[in-house]
């Protein structure tokens, strides 16, 4: 019997697993043949530290020190960039002040952005502290954590029952796994995993989020370029490995699945991305899409079920990676009993426990 079973292997989960490995055995389940499969492993990762909520920006300062300088992102600069036009000013005004963007000259976006139309593009808010996330270095560093403190993965573990004992549950993945406690880490299907527990689900919302990687615009080097957005988050865009990443930033209600990009909604995402630009795109490389999966708040969900022994680390959203470090050492500090250094009133923003009645 292990002390923790967590279910699901994306950063959620692996971030989690390894955190608990340093209180007790932990076996970590993932019901695909590698691990960080779904919403993990189709992310634009960035650590941006006013992203969010109230209680996702108090988890993203709690995590920036383990980003910046234990995982490398400080070596990966990135900056943000908010363009705005015509129509949406004040979008625009509320995106820079809830993210303390700091405005730019056309010139000086220029700098930063050359291929920026000066005749589309009205006004321009910047970013720099903002940082890139290697996402399988992260993956991997939270695996080699578990592994070292004797804990197990399981691939290809698709849990099908789930059943409470007198000490603890026994969960049927193709084979069967005993263990004291469960971490619901299982992202788009956390509802489902909590329906099988006989828990209340929470109401999760997963949501279609599609991308593009285009060709980068002829003769330019895109490495240094900042990542855009337009205000709202209507769309953004991102250099990636000499091409570009952009996303209409849609949010398609859809269940659990293996997502994919639909190319009507694709060619909207590049069509708001040109009307920013000198030169347009000229061709897709490639395309695909994930789950992003929030709460009825769009708020995380850390910490414990109305069931003994059954606790959530779910709802990440478009959050998960930049604020596993700090989500993980609160589900260890809740599981454990101590004292989390997160103020009390983003634990209580957090806690499940505000979705029952």
């Amino acid at each position: 019997m292990s002390d923790f079973l967590v279910i699901g292997g994306g950063i959620a989960g692996a971030s989690a697993a390894a955190r608990l490995s340093e209180l007790g055995s932990v076996t970590l389940l993932e019901r695909e043949d590698a691990l960080a499969y779904h919403a993990s492993g189709r992310s634009a990762a960035m650590f941006e530290e006013t992203y969010g909520s109230p209680s996702t920006v108090a988890l993203n300062r709690a995590s920036k020190d383990w980003h910046l300088n234990v995982n490398g992102s400080r070596d990966m600069p990135r900056g943000m960039m908010l363009l705005g036009r015509a129509g949406n000013e004040q979008a625009f005004t509320d995106d820079m002040k809830s993210m303390h963007l700091r405005r730019l000259t056309l010139e000086e976006a220029q700098d930063l952005f050359p291929v920026l139309d000066p005749e589309t593009v009205l006004q321009v808010a910047y970013h720099e502290a903002a940082w890139d996330i290697d996402t399988d270095a992260a993956i991997q560093r939270f695996i080699r954590q578990l592994r070292g403190n004797g804990g197990t993965v399981v691939t290809r573990a698709d849990v099908t029952k789930i059943t409470k004992t007198s000490d603890g549950w026994q969960v049927t993945a193709d084979e069967t796994y005993t263990a004291r406690q469960i971490i619901n880490a299982a992202g788009a299907w956390a509802d489902q995993i909590a329906t099988l527990a006989g828990v209340a689900p929470l109401g999760l919302h997963p949501l279609r989020r599609s991308m593009a990687r285009v060709s980068a615009p002829d003769g330019y080097n895109v490495a240094r370029w900042p990542m855009l957005f337009g205000p709202g988050e209507e769309w953004y865009a991102k250099p990636d490995a000499g091409a570009l990443l952009i996303s209409p930033a849609d949010e398609t209600p859809v269940a659990p699945m293996d997502a994919w990009a639909e190319d009507m909604t694709l060619a909207e995402g590049i069509a708001r991305y040109d009307a920013h630009v000198t030169q347009p795109v000229q061709r897709m490389i490639a395309n695909w899409a994930g789950l992003r999966t929030f709460t009825p708040d769009r708020c995380l969900a850390i910490g414990a079920s109305d069931t003994a022994g059954f606790w959530w680390c779910a709802g990440q959203g478009g959050y998960g990676f930049q604020t596993a470090p700090a989500a993980s050492q609160l589900l260890v500090d809740l599981i454990s009993g101590d004292q989390s250094e997160l103020d009390a009133e983003t634990v209580a923003a957090l806690s499940p426990t505000r979705f029952q009645s």
